[in-house]
């Protein structure tokens, strides 16, 4: 689709494969580009739109790369980027960067038994790169005449999710921490290394980085204002403290989807429900659990 400007020098392109969303912030010294795609050869499509874009620019050249967390649709373009920019910086949040490679030797795993996949081929000749800037909590990008806010607000999509917040703009990038993407049916991406009872708690740091007229770009979908995350962090909300319920209750976990009403499927639940089990300490839980 290319990239449409969403507010004062910062283009998001929406990407038909995975719904993903690829960010641009500009600034004096150049591009900040916010994940990467799902493959070498896709991140090669996400290139070709950048330079088209860049080309009008006063400062075209790519500065930067983040990574909003280790998953591969948002890192396996990172090689690209590095073979056309150059050693360009690639910054997570420490945790993801540690992850990135266990994480997308994985996810290669399972595209080897989908020989059908029409992604496999590309998936599995994809260098896994890593990013080699990370931090802790929050750290700030210099890009010349703005800054650029990385804050982990802590685990919830996953243990190293970062949103990206540009103040003098009011745009917040999410990441995987927000879903909007119709794919999904706005289901929030609880997979197998999710935190569920951590990401409400997460979402309240994320709101408290917005305001009433904040526009806020999810990892996979269209942007969406704070009263969107408002409600999405009621829903996880209530998958926590439904999970929690369950357990204090001493229900097994092999039967706490179908021992609850949940706001969402209850299919899309299991690895929630697996891991919230799991997270919670010994005191809050009983006998029987499994």
């Amino acid at each position: 689709m290319g990239f449409t400007e969403i507010a004062d020098r910062i283009w998001v392109a929406r990407y038909e494969w995975f719904d993903v969303n690829v960010t641009l912030v500009g600034g004096e010294r150049g591009l900040l580009v916010v994940d990467t795609h799902a493959s070498e050869l896709a991140a090669r499509a996400v290139v070709d739109d950048v330079r088209r874009l860049a080309a009008a620019l006063p400062s075209p050249s790519v500065v930067g790369v983040v990574n909003t967390h280790e998953h591969f649709d948002h890192t396996f373009g990172n090689g690209t980027f590095r073979h056309e920019y150059g050693a360009v910086p690639i910054h997570a949040q420490e945790v993801a960067a540690e992850r990135t490679v266990s994480s997308g030797q994985r996810i290669k795993d399972l595209y080897d038994v989908e020989p059908h996949d029409p992604h496999r081929d590309e998936v599995q000749a994809t260098e896994i790169v890593p990013a080699d800037r990370t931090f802790s909590s929050a750290v700030s990008l210099d890009l010349g005449d703005r800054f650029v806010e990385l804050v982990h607000p802590g685990r919830g999509h996953t243990a190293g999710d970062l949103v990206i917040r540009v103040p003098d703009a009011d745009v917040l990038l999410a990441g995987d921490l927000v879903e909007e993407s119709s794919i999904r049916n706005g289901v929030p991406g609880f997979g197998e290394d999710c935190y569920p009872m951590d990401w409400p708690l997460s979402l309240d740091i994320v709101l408290g980085l917005t305001g009433s007229s904040s526009v806020v770009v999810p990892g996979h979908g269209a942007p969406v204002d704070r009263d969107f995350v408002e409600e999405q962090r009621n829903a996880i909300g209530v998958v926590a403290e439904t999970i929690r319920d369950l357990a204090t209750r001493g229900v097994p976990v092999a039967d706490a989807l179908e021992a609850a009403e949940w706001p969402y499927p209850r299919e899309e639940l299991a690895h929630a429900v697996r891991r919230g089990y799991e997270q919670l300490p010994l005191s809050q839980r009983r006998l029987p659990l499994v």
